[in-house]
C-alpha cells in the first residue's frame, strides 16, 4: 500500500496526523471474537458511534494452537479485518502482544508454548524469545504494508501488555521494540500499564509511549501518567466501561451515566480513548480464560461486556450516553444503528446418538496431563484398574473439573474452584475419573499450568498406578454425532453424552440457544461450537451468530457432561446472561 500514504507521528502535547492534532477515538474490537462475517457490521457501528479508529488484540494461540503451524486465514484473517477497517474510513491500532490476557484462553499464549521445559515466560529467557521473535515477525509481515505511511489504517502498535504488573525485565521489552523495529513497523510504539508509579515505572521503556489503563478517577490517573512522561499525548488505550463474568456469579454491569460522565471528565482533559471493549463478542469454542487470585474461576462463554455494542451487535444505552460525549468534543455521524428485533423462538427434539471415542492411551504409571498427551481439546478419560479395592481416592490437584465414577456408576464430582482433591469410592473392578479443563488461566503466574489430573493419585492411602487416558476431542466429538446412529440404551451411564436435533431456517438469522435445564457441556450448530454452558450460571443462552447457520437444514449438537439435557434444544428471543450483581 503506497496510495493515499500519510504521516502520524507524537507531538509534544498531541498526535499528530498530517502534522496536525489528533484525538485518538478508538474501541476495542478483538477480530478473533466475532464471526468474520460480521466484522464489517460491527466495525461500521463504531463509526456510527462516532469513533475514528479501532483497536484489535492479536491471539498468538488463535493463529498457531499447535508450534510451526501458522494460519492466518478465515477468522485469522488479520489482512482482511485491516482492510475492513480502512474501507469504513478508520485507522486501526494492533496489539499482538506476545501476551494480551483479555481474558482470553492461556493469555493468548500458545499451549505448546507454555509447556516447553524450563521456558521462562515474559521473559529475557533465550528459548522464550526465540520463539517470541518468529510470532512477532510473522504478526508485522502481515501488519507492515498496513500502516498509515504506506497508505494503511494503523497508526500505533502495543509493545507486550500491562507489563508492569506483571515483571520489570528492561531488556526483554527492548528486545521486543527492536525485533519489532526490525520487521518495518515505523508507526508510533506504546506501552500499556494501569496508572501506578511501580507499574508505569516497571513496564516503560525508553522511546515508546505510555499509555494508561483505567476506569475511573480520570483526573487522577492521568497525573501520574503525566509525572511518568512529562511530555506528549495523554491517553487511556483501556478505558473500562464494563467489566466481564465468570461461572457462579453474577452479570456485572456498569451504569451508563456514570460511565458516560468518566468519559466526559476523559475528553475534557483533552486526552485519547481507546473503549475496552467497543464490542466484546463472545469466547466462541474453548476459547474462554480463568482467574486464579487464591480460587479458580473461569470465565463465561459470553464476552458481552456490558460493551456499548452488546454481544449480538446491538447499540445499548451505553453506546447512546457514549456518543452523546463523544458528540461535545468531534463530530458524529447523523445516522445512528437500529437495534435488532427478537430473535426467532422455536423448538427443536434432540435424539441422544452413538458416538466413537478415540483409542485410549496406555502405559502410564501415573496420570498423564493435557499437555503429555498433546491434547488441546477440553477433555480427556482416565482409567484405573481398582481391584476390588475402595476408600479414600485423593489426587495432588485435579484441573479443572471432574466426574468421577466406578464400574459404570457415577459416584461423585472434583472440583477445582470448590479446592476440592478427593472423596471416596466404593469398591470395584474399575475407575473412570472424567476431567474437563474448563479455561487456562490468562493472568500472573499461573501462566501455562499443567490440566488434567495432577498427582501423586492415592487409594486408602496406597499409590494408585497403571493409568489410561483417553483425549476426546469435543468438536470432533459432535462432528461424528451429525451422521451418527441414533444410540441403544446401555447400563453404563457415564458422560460425555451426545445429542442431535435439526431445524430449517427460511434465511439465517442470529439466534440464542436456551441452556435453563441443562447440567453442564458444550453446544455446536452446524459443527461451529459455540461454547460452554453451566447451570452453574450466570449465562442462560448461548449467541448463535446468523454467518453460521444456514438457509435450509441446520444441525444442533449438545454434549452434555452433568446428566441427559432435555429431549428440546429451545431457541428463545433474546439473551440472558443472568442476574445482575447487586
Amino acid at each position: 500500500m503506497t496510495a493515499g500514504a500519510r504521516s502520524f507521528a507524537i507531538g509534544e502535547t498531541d498526535f499528530l496526523l498530517d502534522g496536525e492534532p489528533f484525538r485518538v477515538l478508538a474501541g476495542a474490537l478483538h477480530y478473533f471474537r466475532v464471526h468474520p462475517g460480521q466484522w464489517a457490521d460491527r466495525i461500521r457501528k463504531a463509526r456510527l458511534m462516532g469513533l475514528n479508529t479501532i483497536e484489535t488484540y492479536v491471539a498468538w494461540n488463535a493463529h498457531e494452537p499447535v508450534r510451526g503451524e501458522w494460519d492466518a486465514t478465515g477468522w485469522n484473517d488479520l489482512g482482511r479485518f485491516l482492510d475492513l477497517v480502512a474501507a469504513e474510513g478508520m485507522h486501526a491500532i494492533v496489539r499482538p502482544g506476545p501476551y494480551i490476557c483479555a481474558e482470553w484462553h492461556n493469555g493468548g499464549l500458545p499451549v505448546w508454548l507454555t509447556a516447553l521445559e524450563g521456558v521462562g515466560l515474559r521473559r529475557s529467557e533465550p528459548r522464550y524469545l526465540e520463539e517470541v521473535t518468529a510470532y512477532l515477525e510473522r504478526v508485522y509481515e502481515i501488519v507492515a504494508p498496513y500502516q498509515i505511511d504506506r497508505g494503511g489504517p494503523v497508526i500505533l502498535v502495543q509493545i507486550e501488555n500491562e507489563y508492569g504488573a506483571y515483571g520489570d525485565d528492561t531488556a526483554y521489552l527492548e528486545h521486543l521494540v527492536q525485533v519489532t523495529k526490525d520487521a518495518g513497523i515505523t508507526v508510533p510504539l506504546t506501552t500499556i500499564d494501569q496508572p501506578t508509579d511501580q507499574m508505569l515505572s516497571d513496564g516503560s521503556v525508553a522511546g515508546v509511549h505510555l499509555t494508561g489503563s483505567f476506569g475511573s478517577r480520570a483526573a487522577e490517573r492521568l497525573e501520574t501518567l503525566r509525572r511518568h512522561q512529562p511530555t506528549g499525548p495523554l491517553m487511556c488505550a483501556e478505558f473500562w466501561d464494563g467489566w466481564f463474568d465468570w461461572w457462579g456469579n453474577t452479570h456485572h454491569t456498569t451504569p451508563a451515566a456514570a460511565s458516560a460522565a468518566e468519559l466526559d471528565a476523559l475528553l475534557a482533559s483533552g486526552a485519547s480513548v481507546n473503549f475496552y471493549m467497543f464490542h466484546g463478542g463472545t469466547n466462541f469454542g474453548l476459547t474462554n480464560g480463568a482467574n486464579d487470585k487464591g480460587r479458580y474461576l473461569p470465565i463465561v462463554t459470553s464476552y458481552d461486556y456490558d460493551a456499548p455494542l452488546d454481544e449480538r451487535g446491538d447499540p445499548t444505552e451505553k453506546y447512546f450516553a457514549f456518543r452523546d460525549v463523544i458528540a461535545k468534543y468531534a463530530p458524529v455521524p447523523d445516522e445512528v444503528p437500529a437495534a435488532s428485533g427478537p430473535a426467532p423462538a422455536f423448538e427443536v427434539g434432540l435424539e441422544p446418538v452413538e458416538t466413537v471415542v478415540a483409542a485410549s492411551v496406555s502405559g502410564h504409571e501415573t496420570p498423564p496431563t493435557f499437555e503429555d498427551l498433546g491434547h488441546l481439546s477440553a477433555l480427556v478419560a482416565y482409567e484405573a484398574e481398582l481391584g476390588g479395592r475402595g476408600g479414600v481416592l485423593r489426587f495432588g490437584e485435579v484441573r479443572d473439573h471432574a466426574w468421577v465414577s466406578v464400574d459404570g456408576v457415577s459416584v461423585g464430582t472434583l472440583s477445582r474452584t470448590r479446592h476440592e482433591d478427593a472423596l471416596v469410592v466404593p469398591a470395584g473392578r474399575r475407575l473412570r475419573v472424567l476431567v474437563e479443563e474448563q479455561g487456562r488461566v490468562n493472568y500472573d503466574v499461573r501462566l501455562g499450568e499443567p490440566k488434567g489430573l495432577i498427582g501423586p493419585v492415592t487409594l486408602a492411602g496406597e499409590p494408585l498406578t497403571g493409568w489410561t487416558a483417553t483425549p476426546i476431542d469435543v468438536a470432533a466429538l459432535a462432528a461424528a454425532a451429525t451422521d451418527a446412529a441414533t444410540a441403544v440404551s446401555s447400563t453404563i451411564d457415564v458422560a460425555p453424552f451426545v445429542l442431535r436435533g435439526s431445524f430449517t431456517l427460511d434465511d439465517p438469522a442470529d439466534l440464542f440457544l436456551d441452556t435453563h435445564g441443562w447440567g453442564k457441556g458444550f453446544a455446536l450448530v452446524n459443527g461451529f461450537l459455540l461454547g460452554r454452558f453451566w447451570s452453574n450460571g450466570p449465562q442462560r443462552t448461548l449467541y448463535v451468530p446468523a454467518a453460521a447457520l444456514n438457509a435450509g437444514e441446520n444441525v444442533v449438537v449438545v454434549v452434555e457432561l452433568d446428566r441427559v439435557a432435555g429431549a428440546i434444544a429451545r431457541f428463545v428471543a433474546g439473551p440472558d446472561l443472568g442476574p445482575l450483581e447487586e
